[in-house]
């Protein structure tokens, strides 16, 4: 069964993330929470406690194939300063592993230089922190093994993204039409 693994850090866009998950558990593929602090608990930017199932230090990444990250600020910072995900992101590039990131958050990726020469879009604030990134202005981008989204308003697509290359197109579609979402 396929792995996400959904980094949570203090501060995150709680939507972004929540969104992105329920689309995922909805097609029946594994989502693993992780906390990005020392407790499972993470409250996000509207002050709405989430419960990770695991906190990053103790996760076993070994069987994840896609590593999400939710934007929202302070959040997206506070991925960006972790060693551990950092060295995480730079290794499952490498491996030609699939990667997503919304909002802000896909500013991480282009720190590490991971968006370089990259179709990616981002929220309009974060354009300038994308790397070598060639920028669109859409919805949800997937270019190689990485798929970016703008912000929260593009939460479900970029879900619904997910499922299509990691379960199929129809279903995605099955859940488009089952959430009731006319795009």
């Amino acid at each position: 069964m396929t792995q996400v693994a959904a980094f949570m850090a203090d501060g995150m866009e709680e939507v972004e993330c929540l969104a992105v998950v329920d689309i995922l558990r909805r097609a029946e593929v594994e989502v693993l929470l992780v906390s990005m602090t020392d407790k499972l608990e993470v409250t996000g930017s509207h002050d709405i406690t989430i419960k990770a199932d695991v906190v990053f230090d103790n996760g076993d990444f070994s069987k994840t194939e896609v590593l999400f990250l939710p934007g929202g600020m302070p959040g997206t910072q506070r991925l960006m300063e972790h060693n551990g995900l950092q060295e995480l992101l730079l290794k499952f590039h490498k491996e030609n592993k699939r990667l997503a990131a919304i909002c802000a958050a896909p500013s991480v990726l282009g720190g590490l230089g991971i968006l370089d020469e990259v179709e990616a879009t981002s929220h309009p604030s974060v354009e300038g922190k994308l790397g070598g990134a060639i920028y669109t202005k859409k919805g949800v981008i997937t270019h190689g093994t990485i798929s970016t989204g703008r912000g929260l308003g593009y939460a479900l697509d970029l879900g619904l993204e997910l499922v299509r290359l990691l379960v199929s197109p129809e279903k995605a579609e099955e859940i488009r039409s089952a959430i009731q979402y006319d795009k």
